[in-house]
């Protein structure tokens, strides 16, 4: 079972239908512990988590993706950039132990 998945975490009992070459692929790995898991349950479980974590992932890119045609946004981060220039480059200095 993952670890982020608590034994108090509610469930909900549910029923899937699966292609049939998808779940002997499944149980498989599960029953020749391929997978760090205890059950076909819980692997279908790590699964889904990690498939949403996915799809949650790829909403937040877009929406940084979506700064990269914003002119006012640019324009921001230019501005932010030139301000913090001279302390970038002092920290890289120390961070490679040069004097300043």
């Amino acid at each position: 079972m993952p670890a982020s998945a608590s034994k108090t975490t509610e469930r909900v009992r549910t029923t899937v239908r699966l292609p049939k070459p998808i779940y002997d692929e499944a149980r498989s790995l599960v029953d020749e512990n391929i997978v760090p898991v205890d059950s076909l349950n819980d692997f279908l479980v790590a699964a889904i988590a990690s498939y949403v974590k996915l799809v949650k992932r790829k909403q937040i890119d877009a929406a940084f993706t979506g700064m990269a045609d914003d002119a006012e946004y640019q324009k921001e981060a230019r501005l932010i950039a030139e301000e913090f220039a001279q302390s970038d480059w002092d920290a890289l200095e120390i961070a490679e132990g040069k004097p300043e």
